[in-house]
């Protein structure tokens, strides 16, 4: 099991990604604390977790409050002895399809000032506790706008750039003492909550936008909530005990390059 005995904090827990790290990550066996301002969505995934054989606690935490994040990790420590993997998957309240022209300040500035103080707050804490250990794996997630230019994302693009960046500067900072800190970047997940909630409310609509995003991959197909998960997984294990400082690129080549207007050439023996 490739997590065998280690500990992993997750923050922003409900049916979506960050529920398929804590999955993922329970599976491989860690033991996972799950955490997120509902606590009935985080208890769901615990106990979903747990009756699969499992081990998961669930508790209510404020990833934008200092002190809950404090002792939420204290009581871990406490409890477990150790911080070995963080991950922060909160929302981050973007609003998006509005030129940036049309966009009001407050809308544009809200999705740059949550994910930053969130991530602040969620990775200095446990960084703290993982330069002391000496080891500990810091992840987090972004989307395709941190690697290009991409249109009608609003705020979002701006702060998926600000956790690639603030993500590599803690690298630099606690590389040293054996904590790496690696940032995922995916072209978004069709079965994920935004996208579920999107096709209940507009199927023809969201059906049209994500055939354009997949059409902006090489691969002519997204990556599912599994897929982020998987690799998550394999960098948060020793496998991955030599990467750190960087974005591994999930978005099945769309930040590679645009090449969907070339046509595919048939294989010739």
């Amino acid at each position: 099991m490739l997590l065998k005995n280690k500990n992993a904090v997750i923050y922003g827990v409900s049916d979506s990604m960050a529920g398929a790290f804590g999955r993922a990550f329970a599976k491989e066996g860690a033991s996972v604390f799950l955490t997120g301002r509902s606590l009935e969505k985080v208890e769901k995934v615990a106990n979903e977790i747990i009756a699969a054989g499992g081990k998961a606690e669930a508790a209510q935490v404020d990833a934008l409050n200092e002190k809950e994040i404090a002792d939420h990790l204290g009581t871990v420590v406490a409890k477990a002895g150790t911080v070995d993997i963080s991950f922060n998957g909160i929302g981050v309240q973007d609003i998006q399809d509005i030129p940036l022209i049309d966009m009001s300040l407050e809308d544009f500035v809200r999705p740059v000032a949550i994910a930053m103080q969130t991530q602040f707050l969620t990775t200095t804490a446990a960084g703290r506790i993982m330069v002391k250990q000496g080891s500990g794996v810091i992840l987090s997630l972004t989307a395709t706008p941190g690697g290009i230019g991409y249109p009608l994302v609003g705020g979002f693009g701006p702060a998926c750039c600000a956790i690639e960046g603030f993500s590599r500067g803690l690298a630099t900072e606690l590389g040293p003492h054996g904590v790496r800190v690696i940032n995922i970047r995916s072209a978004g997940s069709p079965d994920s909550r935004p996208f579920r909630d999107a096709l209940a409310n507009d199927p023809d609509a969201v059906h049209d936008f994500l055939t354009k995003l997949e059409d902006d991959t090489m691969l002519k197909q997204l990556p599912m909530m599994a897929d982020i998960a998987n690799v998550a997984l394999f960098l948060a294990s020793d496998l991955a005990d030599k990467i750190t400082g960087v974005t591994i690129d999930v978005t099945a080549g769309t930040t590679n390059g645009l090449n969907y207007k070339i046509p595919a050439i048939p294989f010739v023996s």
